[in-house]
């Protein structure tokens, strides 16, 4: 069968600054996403990248892809001359500090519209603006496939001076009836779980939120329209939230175990990818599409370039003996 996914999201010109204070500098986000779905999916189907970029990545991008036979880079567009350009200092392996300096064009749904056939619809924005609520909404109305959605969007915010800032996703029960699976981590968590009047001393620094508060923020998430949220625990694995019958059911799925992290950039994006290919295959199992998206966490920090990612074979050799 010939699969489609959209990826949507930036292709960011990323300047890193790991916690072994090495320098890289390469175009994240999306394309993690994007190449780690294309050697899952190999012969089988096609990845189709919804973006925007700027004229002087153009060059760089398409050089990046052209590896890739089965990612489709039409929808990969230039024509407005804006892109993302980030830089990302890490403090330790998990933490660093944001800056952005230039920003794309929101992905409309006149972006979309010529690609409603796709299966999923897999969004990683990084910042607000990116992949708006219209964009989700028309997907919905106009289609019948799975959206998966990054948290880390909605729950980043912009200054002027260009600093990334977290912010809480006041908005989110708006989002929740145009998104099918949700990924996010402890901190994002806490930024679109706001039950309480905040003290000074609450909103002085980014939290994570109390683990304990969990299943009542997935209750309400998932009784507002989504089929399954992840809740990813760093270095320890993931919680998975559905719902059988009216109840909820909470599943812990441990990490794929890596001895030495080189770089952590894009393990979102790569657990993303993960997810959405396992929804292909079946879209009810989110155990197995939390195995997959560990998996493809997992192998996004073992180097610096894309060649980390491993085909079919090989990924669903790692998980057998992960969770065998």
């Amino acid at each position: 069968m010939n699969h489609k996914v959209a990826v949507l999201g930036p292709i960011p010109r990323d300047y890193i600054i790991t916690h072994h204070k090495e320098v890289i500098q390469k175009y994240g986000c999306a394309t993690h996403t994007a190449i780690a779905l294309s050697n899952l999916i190999g012969n089988d189907g096609e990845i189709i990248p919804i973006t925007h970029i700027r004229k002087q990545d153009q060059d760089g991008i398409m050089s990046l892809l052209e590896p890739y036979s089965n990612i489709r880079t039409e929808a990969i567009s230039s024509e407005s001359d804006q892109g993302d350009v980030i830089q990302l200092k890490f403090k330790d392996q998990n933490n660093r500090k944001e800056t952005q300096t230039a920003f794309m064009k929101p992905i409309g749904p006149e972006d979309v519209k010529d690609y409603l056939d796709c299966e999923v619809f897999v969004c990683v924005p990084v910042t607000d603006f990116e992949v708006p609520l219209e964009t989700l909404r028309y997907i919905k109305e106009h289609s019948n496939a799975s959206i998966v959605f990054d948290a880390h969007g909605p729950t980043t915010a912009l200054t002027v001076r260009g600093k990334r800032v977290t912010k809480f996703w006041v908005d989110r029960d708006l989002w929740l009836p145009y998104i099918d699976v949700l990924k996010m981590n402890l901190e994002e968590a806490n930024c679109s779980w706001f039950q309480k009047e905040y003290t000074l001393g609450d909103l002085k620094e980014n939290k994570e939120i109390d683990e304990s508060e969990l299943p009542e923020f997935a209750k309400h998430c998932l009784h507002h329209g989504l089929k399954a949220l992840y809740v990813t625990l760093d270095s320890r694995g993931v919680m998975v939230y559905t719902l059988k019958d009216g109840e909820l059911q909470e599943d812990f799925v441990p990490s794929v175990p890596v001895s030495h992290v080189v770089d952590t950039t894009g393990c979102g994006d790569s657990f993303a990818g993960g997810i959405a290919f396992s929804l292909l295959k079946d879209p009810n199992d989110h155990i197995r599409a939390a195995r997959y998206g560990n998996a493809m966490g997992a192998q996004r920090t073992q180097g610096k370039t894309f060649e980390v990612f491993k085909s079919l074979e090989e990924t669903d050799r790692i998980i057998a003996e992960t969770y065998s």
